[in-house]
């Protein structure tokens, strides 16, 4: 019986297209290392850090629609396959945080039941970071949404820079607060001229180990502000004392509780010698500026010539950028973690610093199951 000839292995798959361009490329390197990186914004300011992380990964964004239905609801579609793979899912939040939130539930909820291998949510900033303690009749929200990301399907998050580092407790995966710090001293000794002449100020007693952490690794002097004005929740009635006491209602003896002094504001006042110096004002979010104008008045009346502001997340709500372009602050100095490019535009003192090289970095340790001890060299846990 005559055998079969077999057809020549090229001729067998003549009909696939090899790949041509940078773009096929990219996408052939990305699918063959087995990890995917998405954008989960559906503003295309949003998707600008996701665009810098990947060109820094050498690979391209994973193909997928987020959009918003004319009922308000969201809706995401992924447009290749995931299965067995690492997807890495940016998510940036801008001014429409519960927006936010949606999305990126909504995408690694898509993910996890398009049989993805593990979904690592890269949130650079981490909203509800700030309702992480209980206040009286409130809730920790934050961990609420902890809980929602590990049910919608997240193993893993990279953040930057949380409001508190407790926060890491409430997540039932593992959590990588990585720091800004490094990017931020960097900028002093370069975009500072005489930063030498400088002193670190913390604007409130309780941003004092940050700004404590800060001086020692440049080498200058610490400023403390205290007597800032505190939130006057305590003042207001919130019906603890609900019911009401009855006129001829008997206490027990033993039930009488000592007379509580009542809190007094103390004047602002500034420990440590400004005069003459480049007043650094740090913190980790500049949202609501009203606290930032105060404390660079203070220090201008004190002597204090040049008042800059660092911090790693630049929400700079309602009327930050006029706030600002006001007040006797000469520069604030803000990460990309939230886009912020309509700020800048309303004020030229706001300058951006880029965090897309630790993120990515971050990103590419993750996947290949390396240590994440290099990000974190000469970096102290007050930071």
């Amino acid at each position: 019986m005559p055998r079969k000839l077999l057809l020549p292995y090229k001729s067998v798959f003549s009909h696939f297209r090899a790949p041509r361009g940078l773009h096929d490329i990219l996408a052939m390197n990305a699918a063959r290392s087995g990890y995917r990186v998405f954008s989960a914004n559906s503003t295309a300011a949003s998707t600008e850090l996701a665009k810098k992380i990947t060109e820094r990964l050498g690979a391209e964004l994973g193909k997928s629609v987020v959009y918003q239905e004319t009922n308000g609801e969201t809706r995401v579609e992924i447009k290749e396959s995931v299965r067995g793979q690492d997807i890495f899912i940016i998510q940036t939040i801008p001014r429409d945080v519960n927006t936010a939130v949606m999305e990126l539930l909504i995408m690694a909820y898509a993910l996890k039941t398009s049989c993805a291998r593990n979904i690592i949510g890269v949130i650079p900033y981490f909203p509800y970071s700030k309702q992480s303690k209980m206040r009286k009749r409130g809730s920790i929200v934050c961990k609420l949404l902890a809980s929602m990301l590990a049910k919608a399907g997240l193993t893993h998050i990279i953040t930057m820079d949380l409001h508190q580092k407790e926060i890491q407790g409430f997540f039932s995966f593992p959590v990588d607060n990585l720091r800004a710090s490094p990017f931020l001293l960097q900028y002093i000794q370069e975009e500072i001229p005489d930063y030498r002449n400088a002193v670190i100020v913390a604007k409130s007693p309780g941003a004092a180990k940050r700004a404590q952490s800060y001086a020692e690794r440049l080498r200058l002097g610490l400023a403390v502000i205290h007597g800032e004005a505190q939130c006057t929740e305590q003042d207001m009635d919130d019906g603890r004392h609900s019911p009401p006491m009855l006129k001829n209602a008997t206490v027990h003896p033993g039930l009488e509780l000592p007379l509580m002094m009542a809190k007094e504001k103390p004047p602002i006042t500034v420990v440590g010698d400004v005069g003459g110096r480049i007043a650094i004002i740090v913190d980790d979010i500049i949202d609501d500026v009203e606290s930032f104008v105060a404390a660079a008045e203070i220090l201008k009346e004190r002597g204090a010539y040049k008042i800059f502001v660092m911090a790693t997340h630049g929400l700079l709500s309602a009327d930050a950028p006029r706030l600002i372009e006001e007040s006797s602050i000469d520069e604030v100095v803000v990460t990309n973690t939230v886009p912020h490019e309509v700020q800048k535009l309303q004020c030229p003192k706001i300058k951006t610093v880029d965090i897309s090289l630790i993120l990515s970095e971050a990103i590419r340790r993750i996947h290949n199951g390396e240590s994440m001890a290099y990000l974190f060299r000469n970096i102290t846990v007050d930071d």
